[in-house]
């Protein structure tokens, strides 16, 4: 399955390469040896309380099990943002947040924020989330997985996720698409889902994505499900659905209703796929969106990547032979949006970048270098460049480097969950 849209690529604002002139280092071990050696203690802190090293135990905090310190470095310089939460007690837990609470649109950080329902608990920390699309029909369309409350809005391209099950479980997880559609005469297996459909493709889309499929031409097939249960409609990972075609419309653009999907092909997929003739009103169709890992019952899902830390160690950064833009920034100093977690501790960083007297950022490496030595086991990278944002405690922390926060597809929120009541 492949997303066409061109995606903010990781400290690339725009798509315009900044200059090579502010910062751009190699990956060599020195380099990251030096930078821990100053994590470990050799700069100079904003905040009264120990540098960083391990997981500092004596930072305040500023509400029970959920502490806050922003890191400055005089060597570099840098800036760490850094919020982490207690996992004894379960009390907290990430939730993943899309604009608009919706597949597609855009929304700065902190509106995102505040549309946390209260039913999922109170925001104490977030940052932003999966690299998207900016612009155009599908703006703030996710490029990999994103499940928000049980429910999944975008779908996953074989890239890296965190993925948060039933019990609050964090895993990051390389994660592969397996959606099936079948119907009487004929299959398919290579679907979209809530995405940019192109006329060679075939795209399912849910209520999820707005009031309409924004596609042009080809031919749709709305949806309902089999019976009159409305509410098993939901999209989730894993999930196997029967439906029975309802309407069949050709020319694209087909309105999208609660409890109601549409499947729609590209004029070229419609002239070469001769059984589609046979989805005709009142046909059923059969649709499976299982996943490589299976991820059945997972509650919450972001996607970033690549992974920093694993088992406690800051793995090797190796982008593939390219001239993407993508690929090479990883070996660039931006800022960069993370999160982390340990068996006692979940967490979420943010490192400015950019800005000279401020802070210059950090090359992928870095990075990981620096989540392990805050004592993440396991780390996955997010967005960086100018979507990086850092939200604590009722505000947004850092220096966002175009000035103030930018417009962002989602976001990974840590909240105090409500208290459970026997």
């Amino acid at each position: 399955m492949n997303k066409n849209r061109p995606a903010i690529q990781d400290g690339c604002p725009g798509g315009r390469r900044p200059s090579r002139a502010s910062g751009v280092v190699p990956g060599s071990a020195a380099l990251i040896g030096a930078l821990i050696l100053l994590l470990v203690g050799c700069g100079q802190s904003s905040h009264a309380g120990p540098e960083i090293a391990g997981l500092p135990t004596a930072i305040p905090e500023f509400a029970p099990g959920v502490s806050y310190t922003n890191q400055r470095i005089a060597k570099g310089p840098w800036s760490i943002h850094v919020v982490r939460a207690s996992r004894e007690s379960g009390q907290f837990g990430f939730v993943s947040v899309h604009a608009r609470q919706s597949a597609l649109g855009l929304a700065t950080l902190s509106q995102q924020v505040k549309s946390v329902p209260e039913t999922l608990g109170i925001p104490v920390g977030a940052v932003n989330g999966d690299f998207y699309q900016r612009d155009r029909a599908y703006a703030g369309d996710p490029r990999g997985l994103q499940v928000v409350d049980g429910e999944m809005i975008s779908a996953p391209i074989g890239g890296v996720a965190l993925c948060i099950d039933g019990k609050g479980q964090p895993q990051a997880l390389e994660v592969h698409p397996r959606f099936e559609l079948s119907w009487v005469g004929g299959s398919l297996t290579n679907l979209g889902f809530n995405e940019d459909r192109q006329p060679t493709e075939i795209v399912l889309y849910t209520p999820k994505l707005g009031g309409s499929t924004r596609t042009s031409g080809g031919r749709e097939w709305v949806l309902v499900p089999r019976g009159t249960n409305t509410a098993g409609a939901m999209a989730q990972v894993g999930g196997d659905y029967v439906f029975r075609v309802e309407t069949v419309k050709e020319g694209g653009d087909a309105p999208l209703e609660a409890g109601k999907w549409v499947l729609s092909a590209g004029q070229g997929v419609v002239r070469r796929q001769q059984s589609l003739a046979a989805i005709a009103a009142g046909a059923e169709v059969r649709i499976r969106l299982a996943t490589d890992p299976r991820l059945a019952g997972v509650q919450q899902a972001i996607s970033g990547g690549p992974i920093l830390v694993r088992g406690g160690k800051a793995l090797k950064i190796v982008p593939p032979r390219s001239d993407s833009y993508q690929f090479s920034s990883m070996l660039e100093r931006h800022p960069r949006s993370a999160v982390g977690w340990n068996r006692t501790h979940l967490m979420l960083v943010q490192v400015d970048g950019r800005q000279p007297r401020l802070s210059v950022g950090m090359t992928l490496e870095e990075l990981g270098a620096t989540m392990a030595r805050l004592g993440c086991e396991e780390a996955m990278n997010l967005d960086g460049g100018g979507s990086a944002t850092f939200w604590c405690d009722g505000r947004i922390r850092n220096s966002p480097c175009d000035g103030g926060e930018r417009v962002i597809a989602n976001s990974l929120v840590l909240v105090r969950r409500p208290v459970q009541t026997p």
